[in-house]
């Protein structure tokens, strides 16, 4: 019998074909979630009528779905974000295209949206189909580089019993103007400080750029800021756990979430993980960009900073 945990949950696996969602949805169901595969969206609203559900909930979603269609997942993801009887998190696996070629060549499986043609049309076709969904993702996964077992234990840390896995951490960078990212529980103003933009130099850079971290460290705000906010984080993060917490989402806002926010992302989360905490770092805007896994940056959105570091 998989060991008790916490009932009051649901996750949405979703991603594109070949990424792993169908050995996600069999390890959450190891560790004793209720697991339904290709639901009609139609449906998630009546499945969540009435009663809170006794054990946690994993639903596969994909475009193999009878009524999928991008506009409708996230429409409800929004709506079950805000109305839902239990905690939502929206799982998305995703994986390069090579990799995702390479495994439908070897399975010998037609990929769902070119059943007559090359999979790596049918890919491009369902990449650009899910791109919004990814941006909307809570814990975001690349299994390029994992094998099943590999997967299982990262599941294991993220979803697995209370007392197994231990408070994960996400920390992201946005831009006020296209609004806050969903899910966030702590949202911190970085527009205080000296804006790399206006520097022609660094406007074409980001905020992974030692280049942009040390003009934005030149600031005289920011050594304090950034001192009290690793205070203040590394207080609340104990507080909690202690009660149960399974995740928490930081978010870091700028006027275009390119140079500051980022820049205080990437300091937040690299202190958090050598103080020994599992982080994983969001960029928003540069994923929007289609500035992530450029060389010299990072090779996915949601990686983890000191992977191999943090608590497991």
């Amino acid at each position: 019998m998989p060991e008790q945990v916490n009932a009051k949950r649901l996750v949405l696996v979703t991603g594109p074909s070949g990424a792993g969602r169908t050995t996600a949805i069999r390890a959450l169901e190891d560790m004793g979630y209720e697991a339904i595969d290709n639901l009609p969206l139609s449906l998630l609203p009546r499945l969540l009528d009435g009663d809170v559900p006794d054990t946690p909930l994993a639903l596969g979603i994909d475009v193999r779905n009878r009524d999928f269609s991008t506009a409708a997942l996230i429409d409800a993801i929004d709506r079950l974000g805000g109305a839902a009887p239990v905690p939502m998190q929206v799982l998305y696996l995703d994986a390069r295209a090579d990799v995702l070629v390479r495994r439908f060549s070897e399975t010998r499986r037609r990929h769902p949206l070119a059943p007559a043609e090359d999979p790596d049309m049918g890919i491009a076709r369902e990449f650009d189909l899910l791109g919004p969904i990814r941006a909307r993702a809570d814990v975001l996964i690349d299994t390029s580089e994992m094998s099943p077992h590999d997967l299982r234990a990262e599941l294991e840390h993220w979803f697995g019993p209370q007392g197994r896995g231990q408070l994960s951490v996400t920390v992201q960078s946005f831009s006020y103007k296209r609004g806050l990212p969903r899910g966030l529980d702590m949202v911190l103003d970085c527009r205080f400080l000296r804006n790399p933009y206006w520097d022609e130099r660094l406007r074409g850079l980001d905020g992974r750029d030692a280049q942009v971290q040390a003009y934005v460290a030149a600031d005289d705000r920011f050594a304090g800021f950034r001192d009290r906010v690793i205070d203040l984080t590394e207080l609340l993060l104990p507080a909690y756990e202690a009660e149960g917490k399974a995740y928490l989402a930081i978010g870091f806002g700028c006027t275009g979430g390119q140079h500051r926010s980022v820049t205080m992302a990437e300091t937040l989360a690299a202190a958090l993980a050598e103080a020994g905490w599992q982080v994983s770092i969001r960029h928003r805007e540069l994923e929007r960009r289609g500035l992530l896994g450029q060389p010299g940056g990072p090779q996915e959105e949601g990686r983890q900073p000191g992977k191999g570091d943090g608590r497991r």
